[in-house]
Order: C-alpha cells, then sequence, then structure tokens
C-alpha cells in the first residue's frame, strides 16, 4: 500500500561498498563482496522506497569509504536541523564530512558538529516526539543529553549489550510514533526495563531473526521494508496490520549492515525545501 505521507531519505550507492576492515563482530577480513549482487539488493531497496510513495535522495560515494553506504550513520535529522557524526572509529571518521556535505547541499544550514561520539541514526532513533540513544559499542552515552539539548526534545537512554547489536537501529526498529520492535537479550537489565514500561505492546523479535538483522528494518507506519530472511519477525509485525515488504539484503551483512543502515531519515522536511528533492541521482551502482 502507499504511504499515507511521503517521506524523505538520504541513501549513498554501494559503488565502493566492500569489507576491507573489521570494526564490528559481522566483518571478516578476506570476506569477498559481490558488487552486482550488492547493487542489486541496494537498488531493491530504493525503488521499493520510491514505490510507496516516498522521495529519495542519493549523495555520492567516495573512494575509500567502504561503509558510506550506511547512510543512517549519516546524522541526525529533525525539522531544520541536523547533526553530523562522530564516529568512534578511524576508518570510518573520514565519511563525516561528506555526510555534512550532503546535509548542507539539502538546505540544512545548521549542521551541527557533536562533542562527543555520535554514529547518528544507527544509535538514536525518532519515536514520535521522543529520541531513544543507544550506547555501550559505538555512540558515548554523554551523546544523549547532547542530542536532547540541540533537537529540543526528551531523549531516553538504552545500553546495549551484545556486540553482535553494536548499534541501536540493529536490536530495535520503530514501527510507527507508538510502536517498536525490539530484541530484549540485546540491552542490559535497566534498559530492558525502561523499555517495557515505555512500550507495553512493543513486537520482541526473537534471536534467530535478529542474528539476520531482521530488526535493521524501514517503516513509513503503514509499510515495513525488512530481510526477506526474518520470518517470524515478519509474521508478527504483519499480524500487528502492517504491509511487510521483505527483500533479500544479506550481502551487506558482510560488513554489520541491514537494510535500516542504509538509508538515513530525513524527519520532517525544512519549510520552503521542497525543491531541493529534485536532485537528480549522482551515480549508478
Amino acid at each position: 500500500m502507499l504511504s499515507t505521507s511521503a517521506r524523505r531519505y538520504l541513501m549513498c550507492p554501494p559503488t565502493f561498498f566492500d569489507v576491507q576492515y573489521a570494526i564490528n563482530p559481522w566483518m571478516r577480513l578476506g570476506e569477498r563482496v559481490d558488487p552486482a549482487r550488492a547493487c542489486k539488493q541496494w537498488t531493491a531497496l530504493k525503488t521499493t522506497l520510491e514505490a510507496l510513495g516516498h522521495h529519495v535522495e542519493e549523495m555520492s560515494p567516495q573512494p575509500g569509504l567502504p561503509d558510506l553506504v550506511f547512510a543512517a550513520n549519516g546524522g541526525i535529522v529533525i525539522g531544520a536541523k541536523a547533526m553530523a557524526p562522530a564516529f568512534r572509529f578511524s576508518e570510518r571518521a573520514a565519511e563525516t564530512p561528506f555526510y555534512a556535505d550532503a546535509l548542507k547541499q539539502r538546505g540544512y544550514e545548521r549542521v551541527a558538529a557533536p562533542h562527543n561520539l555520535n554514529e547518528g541514526e544507527g544509535d538514536f532513533l525518532l519515536v514520535g516526539s521522543t529520541i531513544l540513544a543507544g550506547s555501550g559499542f559505538r555512540s558515548d552515552e554523554l551523546a544523549a543529553a547532547e542530542v536532547g539539548a540541540y533537537f529540543g526534545l526528551a531523549v531516553v537512554s538504552l545500553t546495549l549489550a551484545d556486540p553482535r547489536f553494536y548499534h541501536l537501529d540493529t536490536a530495535l526498529s520503530v514501527l510507527d510514533s507508538n510502536t517498536i520492535a525490539y530484541l530484549p537479550e540485546a540491552f542490559d537489565p535497566a534498559s530492558r526495563g525502561v523499555l517495557r514500561d515505555l512500550f507495553p505492546k512493543a513486537i520482541l523479535a526473537e534471536d534467530a531473526d535478529a542474528r539476520k538483522l531482521g530488526l535493521n528494518l524501514v517503516s513509513d507506519g503503514a509499510n515495513v521494508v525488512m530481510s526477506a530472511e526474518a520470518p517470524g519477525l515478519a509474521r508478527a509485525v504483519g499480524e500487528r496490520g502492517y504491509q511487510v515488504h521483505p527483500i533479500e539484503f544479506d550481502e551487506f551483512r558482510k560488513a554489520g549492515g541491514g537494510i535500516k543502515c542504509c538509508v538515513l531519515s530525513l524527519h520532517d522536511a525544512p519549510a520552503g525545501e521542497a525543491a531541493s528533492w529534485a536532485h537528480p541521482a549522482v551515480t549508478a551502482c
């Protein structure tokens, strides 16, 4: 079904996607990436989002930055404000100016540089008017207060406890402004209690689906685009009334990435910036 409201997303083609280093448990040096398969899967994601009525903008891939394809780490965008990332590992630090420039090109004149380590929407997810902030492996715990102050929104801090789920968006997904899905075992006991209290009707994922990065999905509140390898989670999501759109995305799991990892949500486009939506596609992968 078409979304009731069109959303804006930023993506980066996987032209230079590869596994050239190991900074999470999924990455294994020497594992070969199939460029054609990666391109096919990435294109399927983009065209699915567009078929649902959403607008996808592309930023330019850069040689030597294989993880630039994981655009969700490229910042946090809410309303007219954006915050660039500050990566924990030097292997990804050079991505920051490209993400910041891509946001400035799209009309976000206020693109803040964080003081604390902050890996963008990978660890900061908007649920209604609240930001869920993940820490434990990549983003600093102190980044939560910094993000809340900048955007003027309430922030709930959550601590990740399983290194396989090193970013919040690998362990928790936002389905709509009131509903989430998550893997309880990915969080420390205190965070599990917080999530139970805040979201008593949340969908609880099974480890088998989370291991396929099934929680790393994109939802517009009606449609859910997710891994085809997480059937249990897909059934649970469908039973809640969402339209599930499964796609193959296993090539990116070689680097610990999934569907959401490749999509930065541009929440609530800045007023008067509609014309900037018309950027042409920059590169064919």
